[in-house]
């Protein structure tokens, strides 16, 4: 794995994480640039996505298992898109609150990923 893709798309899923919180704390919903945000971060898991499946395709192995790690892309990959759609149905607070959720959730599984590939 790429040790700085995994810090980038950590620490931008952690700001859009802080963007949406900020929102979420002045009662506002999502709004387009947070969903220009996401697409940004999104953009980024895939890239890990191409850039992970490529490696496996080379012959390079994780530490803890292939499956295990190919698990983990897809739901870095799925974690934002989905919350995303989740505030598009919620235009309160609590849609920001999810979005704020996933980045946070997206910086663990990042770190995760560093471990399984044997960080």
């Amino acid at each position: 794995m790429l040790d700085v893709l995994t810090v980038v798309t950590g620490v931008a899923a952690l700001l859009l994480g802080a963007w949406c919180g900020w929102a979420a704390y002045r009662d506002q919903p999502t709004k387009d640039w947070h969903f220009i945000g996401m697409a940004v971060v999104t953009l980024l898991a895939l890239v890990q996505l191409i850039v992970g499946i490529v490696q496996l395709a080379r012959g390079e192995k994780p530490e803890q298992g292939t499956t295990i790690f190919v698990a983990y892309l897809l739901g870095a990959f799925a974690c934002v898109p989905a919350a995303g759609f989740l505030s598009l149905g919620e235009r309160s607070r609590w849609g920001s609150v999810t979005v704020a959720a996933s980045g946070v959730v997206l910086a663990v599984l990042e770190v995760r990923l560093y471990d399984i590939w044997g960080g």
